[in-house]
C-alpha cells in the first residue's frame, strides 16, 4: 500500500511546516497530516490482518522511514471480569502497556521518533525524562547506533537509572523536577542541531513521539472491532497520547474505518501536580506550570506541557473530564490492579484506576458505559 504521509502543521495557525521541521513560530507543537481522504476505499481496515503484531502493522498512517523497531505495541485489552463486578462496571477493560519494550507505552512514541531521526542522520540524541521515556529512547538509540545523553530528576526511582545506562545512555541526575532537567539539558549541550549536533527527542519538541503515541488509539478501536469505547481514561503527563489517540479517531473516520462517535477522554493528574486538571476546572485553554511539583508516579510529576491547549481543546471536544488523585489512592489502586485482576500497574495505572473507581462513585459513569483504562508501564520499576 502507498504510504500516505503528506505534511506537518501547525495546529493553531494552520501554517504548512517543512518535513524536518519542529516546533512552530507560534510556539505550538506540529503535528503530522496524512492524505487520509485518498485512503478511502484504498487502505481498508480489513487490510490489518495478517500483519506483524507491531505498531508499524499501521505504516501507511506513520511516517515513510524505515522502522527502527523492538516489537511494540499491540499490547494486550484485557476484560477486568473481577475489579468490573466490585466497581458495577462489567465494561471495565485495562489496556496493558506494560508489555511494550522497556516495560512502558514510552516505546510507542521513541520507535517512531527515533526511526525518522535515524533516517535524517542524526547522531546524537538527548532528552529530559521521569524514567521511562528516557528508558525507551536509550534502548531504540541503541538499536539504531546512536549515542544518547539522558537528564534525570534526582527523584527518578534508581531502577529507571540503572536501566538507562545499561542501554549506554549517559546519564546526568538534576535537581528539581523534568523542566529543570530540561533546562540543565539545553544549557549543557547547547542549541539542538538536527542536521549534525544533537536532537531533541523532549515530549511535543518533535512531532513524531505522538505518531508513535497515536497508534494507542488505532488499536482499541481494532481490538473493539472498530466500536470505540464510550470512556477512556488516561493518566496525564505531557500528554501526547490523549493529542494522538483524538488524532487517531480523525483519521480512521477519514479514512471511513470508524464513525463520529467519540469516547470521552478523562485525564487523570496527581494531586502533587495537577497543571491540566486546575486549568480545566477553572476553563482556561492554557495551563500554568505547576509550583513544586510532588508525587510518587514520576510519569505525572511534569509541572508544565508544550501540549496543554491541545490537550485541553481534546478533552472539552470529548465532553470529558480531569481528575487529580492522591498518592495513597494511586498506590491502592495500583496494588488492586495486581491482586484482582494480575496486572502489575505502575503508579501512573494506579491512578487511572483511582479516577474509574471516584468517577463511578459520584455517577459520573454510567453502568453500561465501556471503559477502557490505561496502565501505561510496569510497577516493578517503582516497587522493586
Amino acid at each position: 500500500m502507498t504510504n500516505l504521509f503528506d505534511r506537518l502543521e501547525c495546529p493553531r495557525c494552520l501554517t504548512r511546516k517543512p518535513d524536518a521541521a519542529l516546533l512552530c513560530e507560534c510556539g505550538s507543537p506540529l503535528l503530522a497530516r496524512y492524505r487520509a481522504a485518498e485512503g478511502r476505499g484504498s487502505l481498508l481496515k480489513e487490510h490489518l490482518q495478517g500483519r506483524p503484531p507491531t505498531l508499524w502493522r499501521y505504516a501507511e498512517m506513520l511516517p515513510d522511514v524505515p522502522p527502527i523497531s523492538l516489537g511494540e505495541g499491540l499490547t494486550p485489552l484485557l476484560h477486568a471480569r473481577r475489579l468490573g463486578a466490585d466497581l458495577g462496571l462489567p465494561s471495565l477493560y485495562i489496556k496493558d502497556e506494560a508489555v511494550n519494550p522497556t516495560g512502558s507505552f514510552k516505546a510507542r512514541g521513541m520507535t517512531v521518533a527515533v526511526s525518522v531521526a535515524a533516517a535524517r542522520g542524526v547522531r546524537v540524541a538527548a532528552a529530559p525524562s521521569a524514567g521511562n521515556a528516557g528508558s525507551a529512547l536509550a534502548a531504540y538509540g541503541a538499536r539504531a547506533g546512536m549515542q544518547v545523553h539522558l537528564f534525570l530528576p534526582e527523584t527518578t526511582p534508581r531502577p529507571f537509572v540503572l536501566e538507562a545506562q545499561r542501554f549506554g545512555a549517559r546519564v546526568r541526575l538534576v535537581p528539581g523536577s523534568i523542566a529543570d532537567a530540561g533546562r540543565v539539558m539545553r544549557a549543557t549541550l547547547g542549541p539542538a542541531d538536527k542536521d549534525g549536533g544533537w536532537f531533541d527527542v523532549s515530549t511535543l519538541r518533535e512531532p513524531f513521539r505522538v505518531e508513535g503515541k497515536k497508534t494507542m488509539g488505532y488499536e482499541i478501536a481494532e481490538q473493539m472491532q472498530f466500536r470505540l469505547p464510550d470512556v477512556i481514561v488516561y493518566p496525564t503527563g505531557g500528554g501526547t497520547g490523549l493529542i494522538g489517540m483524538w488524532k487517531a479517531f480523525e483519521e480512521m473516520e477519514a479514512l471511513g474505518w470508524i464513525g463520529a462517535a467519540r469516547p470521552r477522554l478523562i485525564s487523570v493528574q496527581a494531586a502533587g501536580c495537577a497543571p491540566i486538571v486546575r486549568a480545566f476546572e477553572s476553563g482556561q485553554e492554557t495551563a500554568e506550570a505547576w509550583a513544586d511539583p510532588v508525587t510518587a508516579a514520576s510519569g505525572l510529576r511534569v509541572p508544565s506541557s508544550l501540549g496543554d491547549r491541545l490537550i485541553l481543546t481534546t478533552l472539552r471536544a470529548s465532553g470529558g473530564a480531569a481528575v487529580a488523585v492522591a498518592d495513597r489512592e494511586m498506590i491502592e489502586a495500583a496494588s488492586l490492579l495486581a491482586s484482582r485482576e494480575g496486572i502489575d500497574a505502575c503508579p501512573e495505572g494506579g491512578a487511572a484506576l483511582a479516577a474509574v473507581r471516584r468517577l463511578a462513585a459520584a455517577k459520573s459513569i454510567a453502568t453500561d458505559d465501556t471503559i477502557v483504562v490505561f496502565n501505561t508501564g510496569s510497577g516493578l520499576k517503582y516497587f522493586s
